[in-house]
């Protein structure tokens, strides 16, 4: 807004110097004496930033132009550089700098910016009463000139704001130091210069942010730059490359920046000149050779994350304050969480290593390294009584969408490793949204927003409740492909990466299942090479989601994992798709794929911002399922370990079957042995030490070698062997509780043989005749029944021992299993030995 000048304005001029601020703020409280005592000093404070901006970056003699009528008050302030428009920022409390033009949003009552011929004009007005002002904003300039597009592919918006505050940041203050040259190595023309094309790119950015609407955490930006400062360029990377290395030396108050930070102002500025120049665009995604820049986290820290997690989680600021905890740190360090905030880390950590704690954060704030960063540390933490809580620590630092960085530390317990940590539901869960998944009702009122809000809401509920209906992941994608073909494409694809980083198609989906051609491959992909440039590439790198309206056709391939895709929207019909990768815990587990063929209305921005909102909930269910099925593996391998390996016994056959309960995570403490005594005699040992989790497993091995040592040495009687191992069982675990059964089989080597037997609690042998001579040992999670009598049980036993005696051993023991053990809670363990006739 800008009406004709008033009667009784007052202006002055001043020059472009550090000093014509505060005479700017007197200028305007002499002015507007008559007004009030808040007005005047709301007017002073905004004069004061738009003069600083003035003087900062247009560097021209500066007009103040004051009026005031019945409490109305309007200030204007000139400056000769409309090539230099204002650059609008985000408020970000812990900036600093970029904040001037937020305070007069904040505080005028009407305020705005237009370029004139040879000028540029800020303005601002404030009302004090009713009525309320007309709506204003800024103005955004076009640029002047020749200009050339410069596309900057997948840009990480929460880097781009990290890279973005730390320039601004840094430029001040080499604007503001004294003896420039010799600190930091820099002319006060190269900071000049610097200052203006830092100012062009950020305003071209910025008009491409606000044109941007998909979500996700990657943008595409299409910027018109001004051909006239690009060779400025390369005096900006000059001059942030120099203030760096001056802030590692502690020259300056602003500390250096990140490694991942300084790659991304690093692959800015290159993008700059690399498309001035002629040059194709290389997508942030693909860029290879960035130091620590792959494993930087696209998406921001996120405190509510940190909350609902059951790790152990401290998060830090660069002060080395504590800013969140989640109540898993503070049961396991004995805090509430609420008592951490605004603490300094140190509170955490023992008095003997806190030195070394305060070096290397120092460390880590003046060269953006560390030693720890991305590892795991075993150490011990320091609990609110004093004592030492063995745990690993593992660190990592992420971007905050308020411009911190944030130093993120996970507490595990000591026997625990990253990955593993967290407790994990089963899969198919679903992501943590409060969604209703049963039927939603359909708004009444509210209009056209009130359907989509509701529409998107039904379907973020469908494809949540697609996803717990199975146990099975690839059966749950292919469900939630289902719902989304139904509701929202026509076609959807689902690839996922394994833990080697190749890619496997798991589902290809049509509304229609009778559309599925033959020549639609799942599958292993091509890898993702360092010339794969295409859209799935960089998705499966993490950028997305990316809406795309031209597909390319497979002759534009530039690697086979390309052409494998373009083949399949080709044969797809894709008039317009939308690519998203699935992303958990700072890491890229696939992609998802939406199709709509020519026919249908293309995808639109606002589908981008619903497919970012579902691949949410979908990545975490496959993040869950995952873990889950990791944590089944390494149980199934770990309870592999401690089978023992049966030995060859001439004229004798062993044959052993272990099964897990059915609802746990595949270990347990049931555990069955055998081995050749020093003497030749034949041991055997079957056993239960109550639980169904890790810590039973641990102590079944535990005891089972303490029993095999005991039984090596005494090679006494099965009653002494199991008193002795009695002994030490109440001496080195007095809180577990365990039955087991000790036989030795003596005897020569052709027979006749004799088994002599001792049971600590356990059930009784049972030798099954006639036409046999079968001895077996059991446990009680195959006969035992709820509600059953052991008597009973046994008798039921007894039955299919004598049905199955002729049966070869092995058939003998799987019959026993599948026809007693089947629908069973508890674990099973088995051991039958036969004797078999002498050889030829």
């Amino acid at each position: 807004m800008d009406r004709s000048r008033p009667p009784a304005v007052l202006f002055r001029c001043f020059p472009a110097e550090a000093r014509s601020v505060p005479l700017a703020r007197r200028f305007v409280r002499s002015a507007l004496r008559a007004d009030a005592p808040e007005v005047v000093d709301t007017a002073e404070l905004l004069t004061s930033e738009l003069v600083t901006n003035a003087v900062l970056h247009a560097r021209t003699e500066v007009e103040v132009r004051v009026w005031s009528h019945e409490g109305h008050v309007r200030v204007r302030v000139d400056d000769s550089r409309p090539d230099r428009p204002l650059v609008p920022r985000e408020p970000r409390p812990y900036a600093g700098a970029g904040r001037g033009l937020a305070v007069v949003e904040e505080l005028a009552s009407s305020h705005g910016a237009h370029p004139g011929e040879g000028r540029k004009t800020v303005w601002f007005e404030l009302w004090p009463k009713a009525p309320a002002p007309p709506t204003s904003g800024w103005e955004s300039a076009p640029i002047r000139g020749r200009t050339a597009t410069v596309k900057l592919v997948d840009v990480p918006r929460v880097l781009f704001r990290a890279a973005q505050q730390h320039g601004d940041d840094m430029l001040r203050e080499l604007a503001l130091t004294s003896g420039l040259e010799d600190r930091a190595g820099v002319s006060r023309a190269e900071l000049l210069a610097a200052a203006d094309v830092a100012g062009v790119v950020n305003a071209c950015t910025a008009s491409a942010l606000e044109e941007t609407v998909t979500g996700g955490a990657t943008v595409t930006l299409d910027m018109a730059f001004p051909l006239d400062v690009a060779p400025a360029v390369d005096t900006l990377r000059h001059v942030l490359e120099h203030g760096d290395a001056a802030a590692q030396l502690g020259a300056l108050l602003t500390l250096p920046a990140p490694p991942h930070v300084r790659g991304h102002q690093q692959w800015v500025l290159d993008e700059l000149v690399t498309q001035l120049s002629g040059g194709t665009p290389t997508a942030w995604t693909l860029l290879p050779g960035v130091p620590d820049a792959a494993s930087a986290e696209l998406a921001p820290w996120d405190a509510g994350d940190l909350e609902d997690s059951g790790v152990p989680t401290v998060a830090a600021d660069d002060a080395g304050r504590i800013i969140a905890a989640n109540a898993a740190l503070g049961d396991l360090l004995g805090w509430q969480t609420d008592e951490l905030i605004g603490r300094p880390l140190t509170v955490v950590i023992p008095e003997h290593l806190r030195e070394r704690h305060r070096a290397g954060f120092t460390a880590l704030q003046l060269t953006g390294r560390s030693r720890i960063m991305g590892r795991s540390i075993p150490l011990p933490a320091l609990h609110r009584d004093g004592s030492l809580v063995p745990v690993r620590l593992h660190v990592q630092s992420q971007e905050a969408v308020d411009g911190r960085t944030v130093h993120v530390g996970q507490f595990m317990p000591r026997a625990t490793a990253p990955g593993e940590e967290r407790p994990v539901p089963p899969p198919g869960t679903g992501p943590s949204l409060r969604l209703h998944t049963g039927p939603v009702a359909a708004p009444l009122v509210g209009g056209a927003d009130a359907a989509r809000a509701w529409e998107r809401l039904s379907l973020l509920a469908d494809t949540t409740s697609a996803l717990s209906s199975t146990l099975d992941l690839r059966e749950g994608l292919r469900r939630v492909c289902h719902v989304l073909t139904q509701r929202l494409a026509d076609w959807c694809v689902v690839d996922l990466l394994d833990e080697y980083g190749d890619a496997e198609r798991i589902c290809v989906v049509h509304r229609e299942p009778q559309a599925l051609s033959a020549g639609v491959d799942l599958g292993r992909l091509p890898p993702v090479s360092e010339n794969a440039r295409g859209p799935l590439a960089r998705v499966l790198n993490g950028a997305g989601p990316l809406l795309i309206t031209d597909v390319p056709t497979p002759d534009q391939a530039e690697s086979a994992l390309d052409a494998r895709q373009l083949e399949l929207f080709q044969q797809l019909g894709a008039g317009s798709t939308i690519m998203a990768p699935l992303r958990a815990r700072r890491e890229v587990l696939g992609a998802l794929i939406v199709v709509r063929t020519g026919q249908d209305a293309p995808f639109t921005e606002q589908d981008a911002l619903l497919v970012a909102d579902l691949v949410q909930g979908i990545s975490l269910s496959v993040d869950n399922a995952r873990l889950h099925q990791h944590t089944r593996t390494a149980a199934e391998r770990l309870q592999r370990s401690l089978l023992p390996r049966l030995p060859h016994i001439p004229s004798m056959e062993i044959t052993a079957r272990y099964a897990p309960s059915s609802t746990t995570a595949q270990v347990g403490g049931d555990w069955f042995d055998a081995f050749t005594l020093p003497d030749g005699d034949t041991a055997l040992v079957i056993g239960d030490v109550s639980g169904h989790d890790l810590n039973a497993a641990v102590t079944m091995s535990q005891l089972r070698n303490m029993l095999r040592g005991i039984a090596v040495d005494l090679q006494d009687r099965p009653s002494e062997v199991l008193g002795r191992l009695d002994l030490a069982t109440l001496t080195l675990y007095p809180h577990s509780t365990a039955t087991c059964a000790y036989a030795v089989v003596t005897g020569p080597r052709d027979g006749p043989w004799e088994v002599h037997h001792s049971s600590a609690g356990h059930l009784p042998l049972l030798l099954t005749c006639p036409n046999g001579d079968t001895r077996y040992l059991d446990t009680d999670g195959l006969i035992e029944r709820p509600g059953e009598s052991l008597s009973d049980s046994m008798t039921r036993l007894r039955r299919h021992t004598a049905a199955l005696a002729r049966a070869p051993l092995d058939v003998f023991c799987d019959e026993l299993i599948l026809g007693l053990g089947a629908g069973s809670t508890d674990d099973i363990a088995l051991l039958a030995l036969r004797p078999t006739p002498p050889g030829p």
